[in-house]
């Protein structure tokens, strides 16, 4: 009985603090309680412009070795379709989480949201709390005829006020439309024609699953052909360094190869201490290649085995 009594308060105080689906700030803060930075209004954590802008640098492969080696086992989500191959997708998540519909839950959300002054249908409501370098990210359980969460007129909503496109676990409508939005993308499960019809919003920044990843809000997503990243916000800064000296480290090998100067042997296995000189007298010839700080390449330079 005492089990149950917790779980009723729980809700209870779930449901008191909530607004239009939202969890409370408190709650927010809990789940992402490792972070430390700036946040949002709304408790969601704020990763610094900067790192989003040296996250379009990186590569998913290197950032999602660095989680699996942080315990960070359920973070990638790959099979999707896109709108533009070759545009990524990267940014802080505002997530959306979609239940399939019950007329009398939804007649009561749409009521209390038009008193809160939301308009439209409830797919649209998280493109109002969009800000600029945000990623809309939802739950659509998987569902494509009558799972599309947006087309072009919300497409180029979207990308006014965030910049950026979505991840959608659902699907999408009028791709040529959505192809036209200059820098636009979606990684959705497929396209279809048909209108969104009985699925309703059941969580705004609530904690949510794509596919086999957890997502929180604030989390940095990346992506790539081969799929999605959900890196959570505490994290970001050190996967984005970890990644970029991967990077440094396999472009001055790959340089010193095509030069002739060190053989792939050398490169390969622990670097001797003429490599390590070399490596350093590169950065000082590059310096427009190193992102992160030289506190940060320092620290990966004494945890290097060379």
């Amino acid at each position: 009985m005492r089990s149950i009594f917790k779980i009723c308060l729980l809700l209870m105080l779930f449901y008191t603090n909530s607004q239009a689906q939202t969890i409370s700030k408190d709650q927010l803060i809990f789940y992402t309680s490792e972070w430390k930075g700036e946040r949002f209004d709304d408790g969601r954590p704020k990763i610094p412009d900067d790192l989003l802008a040296r996250a379009k640098n990186i590569g998913i492969e290197e950032a999602w070795t660095v989680l699996r080696n942080e315990g960070y086992n359920n973070q990638f989500e790959g099979n999707w379709k896109m709108v533009n191959d070759d545009v990524p997708v990267i940014g802080r998540a505002v997530t959306a989480m979609f239940m399939p519909s019950r007329p009398d839950v939804e007649k009561n959300i749409k009521e209390r949201g038009a008193k809160e002054g939301r308009k439209g249908n409830t797919n649209a409501w998280p493109i109002d709390v969009l800000k600029k370098g945000d990623v809309y990210v939802a739950d659509g359980f998987g569902k494509i005829k009558g799972g599309t969460l947006i087309g072009d007129n919300l497409g180029n909503s979207i990308f006014s006020k965030s910049g950026n496109g979505v991840i959608f676990d659902g699907s999408a409508r009028d791709l040529q439309g959505l192809k036209s939005i200059p820098g636009f993308n979606a990684f959705v499960r497929d396209f279809d024609p048909s209108y969104l019809e009985e699925m309703v919003l059941m969580g705004l920044n609530t904690p949510i699953r794509i596919g086999h990843a957890i997502v929180m809000p604030g989390d940095l997503v990346i992506s790539e052909k081969e799929g999605v990243l959900f890196i959570p916000a505490h994290l970001a800064e050190k996967v984005i360094a970890t990644a970029e000296f991967i990077a440094l480290r396999d472009e001055f090998g790959q340089a010193m190869l095509k030069s002739g100067k060190f053989t792939t042997g050398e490169i390969d296995s622990q670097w001797t201490s003429t490599i390590r000189e070399a490596f350093l007298k590169w950065l000082d010839q590059n310096p427009n290649k190193v992102k992160m700080t030289r506190a940060q390449l320092d620290a990966f330079m004494e945890k290097r085995t060379w």
